[in-house]
């Protein structure tokens, strides 16, 4: 960049990509100068090498920008757990969270939780996750239904 390049001439590429030729790099450095831009090598292997006349600030500003955007999603196995007495109004609200975390790429668990007595109404337990199933369809799809299973 700038006054690293010590090779002479090379071949110049404006500020807007048009071709300015093959120029002594002094004489490129001045262009580069007057533009209030950096003189860029982008090319070193090529005889001569290539150069560009940009913002080298902006220039890697872009290019942090774009590596930050291939980043890949990590998937999550978010769980949602619910009681058998949990109240209408309260799964609904696990639900509004289970829709966030399913647009934002995660994949939930639900669960409902017994506690002594409450083992006797599994039938309730069953009702709410099917409830549930069917309020999320819209959203998501059901990939595997886990058989009951208690406490070891």
């Amino acid at each position: 960049m700038n006054d690293q390049i010590r090779i002479s001439p090379i071949r110049l590429i404006g500020a807007n990509g048009e071709q300015l030729g093959i120029v002594p790099t002094q004489q490129a450095m001045d262009i580069a100068r007057e533009a209030n831009l950096d003189l860029v090598e982008v090319s070193a292997t090529e005889r001569p090498p290539v150069c560009k006349i940009m913002d080298y600030g902006k220039f890697r500003y872009q290019q942090s920008r774009k590596q930050h955007k291939t980043k890949v999603h990590q998937q999550k196995v978010k769980e949602i757990r619910v009681r058998p007495k949990t109240g209408e109004h309260d799964i609904d609200t696990k639900l509004n969270q289970a829709r966030k975390f399913l647009e934002h790429k995660d994949k939930i668990l639900l669960k409902v939780l017994f506690r002594g007595r409450e083992m006797q109404h599994v039938e309730e337990g069953q009702r709410i996750i099917a409830g549930m199933l069917e309020k999320l369809l819209t959203v998501a799809k059901s990939r595997s239904r886990r058989p009951w299973r208690a406490r070891a």
